[in-house]
């Protein structure tokens, strides 16, 4: 490695030229300024993680049925679409939903296209009866909206809202750049309901057969063309579609005896609505929402801002006694996560100017390194902009970190030209010696930080998308922040430390403190380098504690934070009816309304379960954290009659997970073999008592009527199997005919019995089948009643049979033992053939939860490389690393050992940094070192003295960056848990760090470092070696 200290070199032009550095400095001020206007705000880096949710309803068909004829064939179909990681399913009676789950940043308009093509290939094997298959693209990363809109309803039926949403306010909102749809939940669409009174239909001699054929024979769409001459077109039109009740009553449906028969007289006819499958609330407060999907990788705080403003216009035009509010704001906790790094970032500022006002004694001296913080900051900004980056809560907290790390080369140069002014060096001349002699040593310590970054750019999965603007804002940062030191520091130092003897009163106090310091530091090393065995062997032992301290440690994906809300999925039993979990659901809106500080409760329920989302009041409102709630929460949910309510925490990476826990079990067997494991598996969970609750999704307990067809039978009467099921499913599945013209929309046309006729199923035995001769025969005579029951749903993942156990964990425990503690009850209680695999966060956690300790390998490797090009040698830089990095780890890590945090993807980016920072200060040295040797030094004196000089700059860029990131330590509020998991890595184990770099290094040095000859003249930095001072 070069010395030559006082050769000229490149950079001597930013100390005879200032005018260029100051050039170069404002010209990234000025692109930063533009950048932090410009740059886009998300909640996390833009990724596209998207699912293709295929719908295909079967009325009528029972599950094994729709899972057969329709799912399986959608199943293979799907799998078969490039750019699927995995493909689920669900089936239920009369409908089948598929999802086809994309790989990570895969384009969701490509794979549709791709999905769409192979449905129409296999369009042919699904059931007549099955309508045709819907595709909705889904966000993969969030289970719910960003937004839910409460439409307030006041007097108006639910179908004539939704109608007027679905016409005025859906196109209005759905316009909004970045919207990817809107849903009203809880609507129904008008329909026209032909209400059947089987007495009328037995009197008058009138099949469910002939009213079906009537409705489609009669309310037909009849395009007729037009007239054409030589001074006219005039289009042909009829009346063939119906659209009144009026008009639907006067529909003839047979004539008996002469005497015409009319729908109006069998069947009630009203302008209703469709079957309800879903109701939304607002606490106890029935009501519609217009639920707002974003498109993957949408800047959801601009289609908020854009949504108020919106809704404040069209409410000024609803009509009197509609309202629209906004229901559910999924970005305010972004929001407020993002205002609180913003204030931790004034914070950050704040403190580190302190420190390095105090460590410099001089106002004047303290503004070289606190120049450097807007100049690198506002560069990383310009440069974030041109690598597509956006401002997030992660690039944001790399932006808070880089605080305390960018001064770090600038304190180190003013402390240099302060001692050469010193010495007695003029303003030129100090600035010329500090920056040839750092040179070397800022380049090396730059690229070393930058370095370690490096390999989270070859990451993949969620983690590396995630991570590497993280990293790479990082290391941008220091960059810039290195090339102002070599710069603009030099000269700008030279002009602001004052000269020899003329320091005031409080830079001469501070600099005898630390020559004090210095001394006795030195006179420490003396003695402590005569122990160098035995210093050694302590580093060994403590540096060997990283592997105990790692192990026991806790470790999760990433910390839970207090996003202000608590989900609750409730589950019903099994026969209950949309209005059963309706009714039952005011108890749990009790429940979670009586908690403390809660505010409101948003529900979606459904006939088989239903999903809410509790409000509290602001973090900083209430003294506890709505994860300190949970057992509360479950204690009073748990003792809710009628139906089971499982309370969770929002995840705090994005996810498709609704559960802490989900692990997935398939085999090639049924759901009654399967069952039995489930149930071991649930108990195993339970006896591990980790969880709060634990349940499956595998439960044989749904009541069925099968009805036995007695083919023989209906064979003698001269009908079909198609026959029978076709007029019973007039009369029961809700099914629709055709549609009919409601104001210029098409709404369904659904004839059926009535609620009163159809309320238990020993009354549909007494439904009467014509024959067609006309003869009416009881469905008893054609078929046998056999009660049973069934699984409730049928699910199926990769496509084979499966079952999914969910749990939430006790406050005390992490996602990762809860998830290990099943795999391990999993290994020991399936059989051959039985594999597990993982949905929502727990796949995050086993795809991606221990990535970043391969990167933290990686990182040693890159910097052990990167210091053997600066040192020249291989012995040096181990010096540099094992003096420094086992320790300081170990000392980190005994932070998380002892549960003052978890390892995480926050902690573990902390562990990475960690590994530059300790770097920087070993190169100060040991560079220094090998300089005092090659003037003739001894290895001892030259680690002795080096050592001694440099403890200023160490302490001071220590200080900076321990006082810059203790914040993070204390920080609450949205967000807090991320930031306090990485600030209490960073600032223990930088202060460990540097304790253990200023004691064990010198006597690592003096065991493993190169010697380095003595150089023909020695080289002295003084005024004959330098251009005479102007």
């Amino acid at each position: 490695m070069s010395t030559a200290n006082d050769k000229p070199n490149f950079f001597d032009i930013f100390v005879e030229r200032p005018a260029v550095a100051i050039v170069i400095s404002l010209a990234l001020i000025l692109l930063g300024l533009r950048a932090a206007v410009e740059m886009p705000v998300l909640e996390f880096p833009e990724i596209e993680s998207s699912s293709l949710i295929i719908t295909t309803p079967y009325v009528g068909a029972s599950a094994e049925t729709v899972k057969g004829f329709v799912t399986d064939p959608i199943e293979r179909a799907a799998a078969t679409v490039p750019g699927v990681d995995y493909v689920d399913s669900t089936t239920t009676a009369g409908i089948s939903i598929v999802t086809a789950w994309l790989k990570l940043n895969e384009p969701s308009n490509l794979a549709l296209a791709e999905l769409n093509t192979r449905l129409g290939q296999i369009r042919f094997e699904l059931p007549a009866g099955a309508e045709d298959p819907t595709i909705d693209v889904n966000r993969a990363d969030a289970n719910n909206a960003i937004f839910y809109l409460d439409v307030v309803m006041n007097a108006r039926t639910r179908s004539e809202t939704a109608d007027y949403m679905t016409r005025n306010v859906v196109p209005i909102i759905s316009s909004i750049p970045g919207v990817q749809r809107v849903r009203i939940a809880g609507g129904r669409d008008p329909a026209m309901r032909i209400w059947l009174d089987p007495s009328r239909l037995n009197y008058l001699n009138v099949s469910a057969t002939q009213i079906r054929q009537a409705l489609m024979a009669n309310n037909v769409i009849a395009p007729i063309g037009q007239v054409e001459n030589a001074q006219q077109r005039i289009d042909l039109q009829t009346s063939a579609t119906l659209k009144t009740p009026q008009d639907f009553e006067q529909l003839v449906i047979s004539k008996v005896d002469d005497a015409i028969v009319r729908l109006g007289e069998v069947a009630r006819v009203e302008l209703g609505e469709v079957e309800g499958e879903q109701i939304a609330r607002i606490s106890q407060r029935d009501n519609l929402f217009l639920a707002v999907y974003g498109l993957p990788g949408a800047n959801e705080l601009e289609i908020g801002d854009q949504l108020y403003t919106v809704l404040t216009d069209v409410n000024a035009t609803l009509p009197d006694g509609m309202r629209i509010d906004m229901g559910y704001d999924g970005t305010l906790y972004m929001r407020d996560a993002i205002r609180e790094i913003f204030i931790t970032l004034a914070e950050t500022v704040l403190l580190v100017g302190i420190v390095v006002l105090l460590f410099m004694g001089s106002l004047r001296s303290a503004m070289v390194p606190l120049v450097t913080i807007p100049i690198s900051l506002l560069g990383a900004m310009a440069l974030m902009m041109a690598m597509g980056f956006s401002f997030n809560l992660l690039t944001i907290l790399a932006i808070v970190l880089s605080v305390g790390l960018v001064v770090d080369d600038a304190i180190v140069v003013v402390e240099n030209v302060a001692r050469f002014m010193r010495e007695g060096m003029s303003r030129r001349q100090a600035a010329l010696a500090s920056s040839r002699q750092l040179l070397t040593p800022i380049i090396g310590m730059s690229i070393t930080l930058a370095a370690v970054y490096v390999p989270i750019g070859f990451l993949s999965g969620l983690t590396g998308v995630l991570i590497k603007e993280f990293a790479f804002t990082l290391a941008v940062a220091v960059l810039i922040s290195g090339m102002v030191a070599l710069t603009l520091s030099p000269i700008m130092s030279a002009y602001a430390s004052p000269a020899r003897g003329q320091e005031g009163t409080m830079t001469r106090w501070i600099n005898t403190r630390f020559e004090g310091l210095r001394r006795r530091y030195e006179t420490l090393l003396s003695h402590s380098l005569r122990w160098t065995p035995q210093l050694l062997v302590f580093a060994l032992f403590f540096s060997l504690l990283t592997i105990p301290f790692l192990l026991l440690s806790q470790q999760e994906l990433a910390p839970i934070e207090d996003q202000s809300s608590v989900f609750v999925i409730s589950s019903p039993p099994p026969e209950a009816s949309l209005a059963y979990t309706h009714e039952h659901m005011h108890d749990v809106v009790d429940v979670m309304n009586n908690l403390p500080q809660a505010t409101y409760m948003w529900q979606i329920i459904n006939p088989g379960g239903a999903v809410g989302g509790q409000q509290f009041v602001d973090p900083d409102e209430r003294d506890f954290t709505t994860q300190d709630m949970m057992p509360l929460t479950y204690g009073r949910l748990s003792k809710v009659p009628g139906l089971q309510a499982f309370p969770n925490s929002s995840p705090s990476l994005p996810s498709a997970g609704r559960f802490s826990v989900e692990l997935v079990v398939t085999a090639a067997a049924s759901a009654a073999e399967m069952q039995p494991y489930a149930e071991k598996l649930l108990a195993a969970a339970y006896a591990s008592k980790l969880f709060l609750f634990a349940d499956t999704n595998l439960k044989i307990d749904f009541p069925q009527a099968h009805f036995e067809l007695n083919r023989d039978r209906i064979a003698d009467v001269g009908l079909t199997v198609a026959d029978v099921s076709q007029q019973l499913s007039t009369y029961l599945s809700g099914n629709y005919v055709n549609r009919f013209d409601l104001d210029g929309k098409a709404y369904r046309v659904v004839p059926m019995l009535e609620d009163r006729d159809r309320l238990d199923i020993y009354a549909l035995q007494d439904l009467k089948i014509q024959t067609p001769s006309g003869a009416l025969v009881p469905f008893s005579s054609l078929a046998r009643l056999e009660e049973k029951v069934g699984p409730r749903v049928l699910t199926k993942f990769q496509q084979r049979n499966s079952f999914t156990l969910f749990a939430g964990m006790i406050p005390a425990y992490t996602k990762e033992q809860g998830l290990s503690a099943i795999e391990k009850a999993a290994e020991e209680i399936l059989p051959p053939g039985y594999i597990i695999d993982y949905a929502g966060e727990s796949r995050q956690i086993r795809q991606e939860g221990n990535t970043l300790f391969g990167a933290l390998g990686m990182s040693l490797a890159f910097v052990f490389l990167v210091l053997v090009v600066l040192f020249n040698r291989f012995r040096d830089p181990l010096v540099v690393l094992l003096g420094c990095v086992p320790l300081a780890l170990a000392g980190a890590l005994m932070f998380t050992f002892l549960g003052w945090t978890t390892l995480n993807i926050y902690s573990q980016i902390g562990l990475i940094t960690l590994i530059g920072l300790v770097t920087k200060n070993g190169i100060l040295i040991v560079e220094f070192a090998n300089h005092l040797q090659r003037q003739g030094l001894s290895k001892f004196e030259a680690i002795r003295q080096g050592a001694s000089v440099r403890l200023r700059p160490v302490l001071m860029t220590t200080g900076a960056t321990v006082v810059g990131h203790f914040p993070l330590v204390l920080v609450s509020g949205a967000g807090a848990e991320a930031r306090n998991s990485i600030g209490i890595i960073l600032v223990a184990g930088m202060l460990l760090g540097t304790f253990f770099t200023l004691v064990v290094l010198p006597s690592m040095y003096l065991a493993l470092a190169s010697k380095h000859a003595p150089e023909a003249e020695p080289i002295k930095v003084a005024s004959a070696t330098l251009p005479a001072a102007e």
